[in-house]
């Protein structure tokens, strides 16, 4: 898959070092975007994606920032400098009856999927803006339209970060700067690896999915690379579901 325009783009995924940021970092990468792997905490980690990429032909730093702590949008943008392409891609999530949801559960995502998006668009817009060229993605979630009962408070979060999008979208549009979200389904990552393990509880997930299979982190490589391009230069404040139909 390659979109020979993104070549030589700047770009940041957030938590990347695994699961789907990882599979969009590498496929940034390949399209010859120049990548920021980010970390939460572990610098090898990062690393270790980022010397993937450069096995691979391609150009690629790491960073680390916390993003559950309140200056993270600084701690990052003094280790990246302006970048072109804005991938917000790490999150928390706690699996949790609602009625049993902690202060310290509600605050973490609350503060890394809502409030660490805001600071990190305030912290990499004014340069985007600068240029007159730029692209934010958010991945969002499923659960905004097919609630769990275990992720009352995640739902929650991705829908106010999918709000966050549609108002500025419209606010930046001008700007030469266009701001989606994409939504993926049930996704064999480390996240959901456990769980998917139990046989019955994958049965019962597979019913939910029309077409029938649990997608791949790569899966959501051809619409990122979509948003991120020219040829999605004309699509603004949406939510691309890629959920093998899981929505309907």
């Amino acid at each position: 898959m390659q979109w020979k325009e993104l070549e030589g783009k700047k770009a940041l995924v957030t938590g990347s070092t695994q699961g789907i940021g990882r599979a969009l970092a590498l496929a940034l990468a390949s399209c010859g975007a120049r990548v920021t792997v980010h970390g939460a905490s572990s610098r090898e980690k990062a690393m270790a994606v980022a010397e993937e990429i450069t096995a691979a032909g391609g150009e690629a730093s790491c960073a680390i920032a916390d993003l559950r702590r309140l200056d993270c949008a600084a701690t990052l943008f003094q280790q990246t400098g302006p970048v072109d392409i804005l991938i917000l891609n790490a999150s928390v999530q706690y699996r949790r009856e609602w009625a049993c949801i902690s202060q310290e559960e509600f605050e973490a995502q609350m503060q890394v999927n809502v409030h660490a998006t805001l600071q990190l668009m305030q912290a990499y817009v004014p340069g985007m803006k600068q240029k007159g060229w730029g692209r934010i993605l958010t991945i969002g979630s499923v659960q905004q339209y097919r609630p769990h009962e275990q992720m009352l408070i995640y739902a929650a979060s991705k829908e106010a970060q999918m709000s966050m999008i549609k108002n500025l979208a419209k606010q930046l549009a001008p700007s030469g700067i266009t701001v989606n979200s994409v939504a993926p389904g049930v996704i064999d990552t480390p996240r959901n690896r456990e769980v998917l393990a139990d046989e019955q509880y994958r049965k019962a997930v597979l019913a939910k999915i029309p077409c029938g299979y649990i997608g791949a982190a790569e899966d959501l490589a051809g619409a990122v690379l979509l948003l991120c391009s020219e040829g999605g230069r004309y699509i603004t404040g949406i939510d691309l579901l890629v959920d093998g139909g899981m929505h309907l």
